[in-house]
């Protein structure tokens, strides 16, 4: 994979290996939630300074993912305290940005501002 580079458009795209091409709008976030995988979540995880991806990681990863599958928005803290056992802030320091501006990228759910 390459880096995120900016496009001249309000979309930044990361190239995979493969050649897909997976775009991002200006804040960072997937334009499409389908193109996540495990391996883009890690290089774009590496590229904010997390080099590691724990278990607990990917606990709160798949917690957003998985209810928002179901419940077609973000969960609030009290639904990822609930589906993980931690406190919002343990979660809070997995990630660099934190959950809004951490966890919620790399989970590849859309910019919350875009939700309806």
């Amino acid at each position: 994979m390459t880096s995120i580079e900016s496009t001249g458009q309000p979309a930044l795209i990361l190239c995979t290996e493969d050649g897909t091409e997976i775009e991002f709008d200006e804040e960072g976030y997937f334009m499409d939630e389908t193109q996540w995988s495990e391996a883009v979540c890690r290089k774009l995880a590496a590229q904010c300074g997390l080099t590691e991806m724990q278990d607990q990681h990917w606990k709160v990863l798949y917690a957003y993912r998985e209810f928002y599958a179901y419940n077609g928005r973000a969960p609030l803290n009290k639904h990822l305290k609930s589906a993980t056992g931690m406190s919002v802030l343990e979660m809070e320091r997995l990630f660099p940005g934190g959950l809004k501006n951490g966890a919620r990228r790399l989970c590849g759910l859309p910019n919350p501002k875009t939700c309806q």
